[in-house]
């Protein structure tokens, strides 16, 4: 055969929608999130041919996003999900902010208005002034293709955009008209991400400077979520406790003496002498924590040089985590070993706790979850009292098991998130946690969860209010504003959608529930009835001391 011959065979004629489809495939993906519209028709006919791929309706644009965001989160690989362009593409926006929020890997295939009326703001159909100048504010990458024969070219870049570097949101929009074109195309599939080396010297620096510690601490995001083995090889090398607040946890298991959430690493912060942060915005340092440690000097590993400016370390290490952890272990592998803390920590850690134990009923009802939940099941948290108490009130022993909105902190993205999650993992257990307020804001989604199977137990936390502004008002105004609610039955309502309906009105009842729709292998709601008090309180483990006084309220 001639190469002539070879380069045809390599290639065919498709539409658009089609090169858009076989892109998908082309970089593995088995589930595609979505609802169809008139501008996207050619996109889902050619998905719904395509065996290799679900395709799992949701009952609305916003379900779509945050579908994609757990099914990402909980894998390490991208989420893809498809909306219409306009409001579509505005209702799925709080997920694509999220994706960029949490740096999780999602992939959005929308349309655009027909080539012959872009820019002209005639009126048409889901017109935005300017579609791709307004995701792009709040993506990472972002194409509008006009040419189909471009189409496996721009798929390919955004898979290439969404998981290289800070991983994040990536878009491509085709046109309704140009969706059906037909051309010639070849498959194209992006580069494998790399996984950059720090600067020999910086290294050896930054050496010098953990050797030199007394009191060193290791910090750990979600950019450090596959380096796990590196950063407790560092942590135990340094005898330094490693501390997580949301997409951390598990890194190093809470069963391990180093691994500390982060009311019990606030234990430690005054005596810290060395700053250790791999994969995080650090966002305890400069936001949460009060009064940072006289002399302290800090060293900060990411991949995102951007991030090294924002955060100005003393030894700045930019690269991939656990590249850069090694190169780390290397550089300290000559030191004289230290001596054990294990005790020490771990005295920290109980003294944490107990303090902990007394947050009540929350940390009764955060055991009673994890007693219930497999050790390779999901928890997914959410903007309530009871998820910010998870934080540092409930064990992970794994990365990707703990689910997180991160800083966006925007309400009612839990449930549908876990959709996302169960989604991606069929076998596994998937408990999401939410407020009456917060679960409302998705609830249509049940329905989506019965018919695609997707058994998620969501635990629903009922107070009558939006929880956690109430209690700030209250505090800071002595009344309350438009936070309180008027529920819905939530037993009934689960059971009119085709789920299981529970109700557990204490620690005792809860666990024995989560079993019973484990067992039972359906969709299900557990209402818990937690009136709000203001005494007791996730705050003062989240922002402790001064800082606790000065926040701003965040929104529940």
């Amino acid at each position: 055969m001639s190469t002539h011959d070879d380069a045809a065979s390599a290639s065919s004629e498709l539409t658009a929608g089609q090169a858009a489809v076989a892109g998908l495939r082309e970089h593995g993906v088995d589930t595609v999130f979505g609802i169809p519209g008139v501008q996207t028709y050619e996109l889902f006919d050619a998905l719904r041919r395509e065996e290799g791929i679900e395709v799992i309706g949701a009952r609305h644009e916003q379900a779509c996003a945050y579908m994609a965001l757990g099914y990402a989160q909980s894998t390490g690989r991208p989420g893809v999900y498809s909306v219409v362009p306009g409001p579509g593409v505005l209702n799925a926006s709080a997920g694509m902010l999220t994706s960029l929020a949490t740096s999780t890997p999602t992939v959005c295939l929308t349309s655009e208005i027909p080539t012959e009326f872009m820019g002209r703001g005639m009126g048409h159909l889901h017109e935005m002034p300017d579609q791709l100048a307004t995701v792009s504010s709040f993506t990472k990458w972002a194409t509008t293709v006009t040419d189909p024969a471009e189409v496996p070219a721009a798929v390919a870049e955004a898979f290439t955009e969404a998981t290289s570097g800070r991983p994040g949101p990536a878009v491509v929009a085709i046109p309704w008209d140009v969706l059906t074109q037909k051309a010639r195309m070849a498959p194209a599939a992006g580069p494998v991400p790399a996984t950059p080396a720090a600067d020999a010297r910086a290294v050896e620096r930054a050496a010098r400077v953990l050797a030199g510690a007394r009191n060193p601490m290791v910090m750990v995001g979600s950019g450090a979520r596959h380096a796990g083995a590196e950063v407790l090889a560092l942590a135990e090398k340094l005898q330094a406790p490693v501390v997580s607040l949301r997409g951390g946890r598990g890194i190093v298991s809470d069963e391990d003496p180093l691994g500390f959430t982060c009311a019990e690493g606030f234990e430690r912060w005054a005596d810290t002498d060395v700053l250790l942060g791999i994969g995080t915005r650090q966002e305890l340092v400069w936001f949460r924590w009060p009064d940072t440690p006289d002399g302290l000097r800090t060293i900060n590993v990411d991949i995102d040089p951007a991030q090294q400016d924002r955060l100005t370390p003393d030894v700045a290490l930019t690269g991939d985590a656990r590249t850069v952890a090694r190169q780390l272990l290397d550089a300290l592998e000559g030191t004289p070993p230290r001596e054990s803390r294990v005790a020490e920590l771990a005295a920290a850690k109980e003294r944490a706790r107990a303090e902990i134990a007394r947050l009540t009923p929350h940390s009764e009802y955060l055991a009673a979850i994890r007693g219930a939940l497999p050790r390779d099941g999901y928890f997914v948290e959410e903007v309530s009292q009871i998820g910010f108490a998870s934080y540092f009130a409930l064990d992970v022993y794994e990365p990707r098991h703990f689910i997180t909105g991160g800083y966006q902190g925007n309400l009612g993205y839990g449930f549908p998130t876990a959709l996302g999650v169960q989604a991606a993992h069929r076998d596994a257990v998937v408990v999401s946690v939410t407020g009456d307020g917060g679960f409302m804001y998705g609830v249509q989604d049940l329905a989506t969860a019965v018919q695609f199977g997707l058994n998620v137990v969501t635990v629903v936390f009922t107070n009558n209010a939006f929880g956690n502004v109430q209690a700030d008002q209250v505090r800071i105004y002595g009344h309350g504003s438009a936070t309180e609610l008027v529920n819905p039955d939530f037993v009934a309502m689960a059971e009119s959608f085709g789920a299981l309906g529970l109700r557990a009105t204490s620690p005792a009842e809860l666990g024995p529930a989560i079993e019973q729709a484990i067992r039972a292998k359906r969709p299900t709601v557990i209402e818990v009835p937690m009136p709000l008090s203001l005494e007791q309180s996730p705050w003062r483990f989240l922002m402790p001391a001064s800082r606790a006084q000065a926040a701003e309220p965040e929104r529940s």
